[in-house]
């Protein structure tokens, strides 16, 4: 999805991605991490899984291309903050929570010492050719051994395209291979309507998590 189809969808309200309470996988499996990690979320939109986490202990960066969609998640949570400019992307700061986003182009935000990652909607929200250069630079903001937990979904692909993409378990392991396949379940009535009009029955959202 081009940046403008993002925006784009922000401006119609078309986000059927957006998981009003959070995500089941993460809820689930991020229980073994220690509170205290600074974790990074790529295109974390106004996901109700920035403050779960704030509330499990833990410094939460996340980072969103739209500014509905940033502007939304602390209106819609009544979180006070601040706005500064930080390089290219705007930083949007809780006043009294570990908690920000930064507003603009993953791809050039540049912060670093993240020692967890969460991602549940950028891999899949990226077309096949940008998602090594995706993987590679999110790995430039890691710190090694950092903790991973990352969301992929599997369907057939040849019925209909992404977004969200499928990606399966070669690729996903192709960028972190220290992940392990935690759990997966069908997710298809969640899904947009496309999904049943081009007759898929199963669409799997995988958790993986690192070892």
């Amino acid at each position: 999805m081009s940046h403008s189809q993002w925006l784009e969808r922000w401006e119609q309200g078309q986000i059927g991605w957006h998981q009003p309470t959070g995500n089941s996988g993460l809820q689930t499996y991020w229980g073994a991490l220690k509170p205290g990690k600074k974790v990074l979320i790529p295109l974390c939109g106004k996901s109700a899984d920035l403050l779960w986490l704030v509330r499990q202990g833990h410094d939460v960066t996340g980072v969103e291309l739209s500014t509905i969609g940033t502007q939304a998640f602390f209106a819609e949570n009544q979180i006070d903050y601040s706005v500064k400019r930080a390089g290219a992307l705007d930083c949007y700061q809780a006043r009294e929570l570990p908690l920000r986003i930064y507003c603009g182009d993953y791809m050039v935000f540049d912060q670093r010492g993240f020692n967890a990652l969460y991602d549940r909607a950028a891999l899949i929200a990226l077309p096949p050719d940008t998602r090594p250069a995706y993987a590679a630079h999110t790995a430039t903001l890691l710190e090694a051994g950092a903790s991973l937990l990352v969301i992929a979904l599997e369907y057939d692909q040849s019925r209909t395209d992404g977004p969200p993409f499928s990606v399966g378990a070669t690729e996903v392991l192709k960028y972190w291979p220290d992940l392990e396949r935690m759990a997966e379940s069908n997710v298809i009535d969640s899904c947009s309507p496309r999904f049943a009009e081009a007759q898929i029955e199963s669409v799997s959202e995988v958790v993986w998590r690192s070892r």
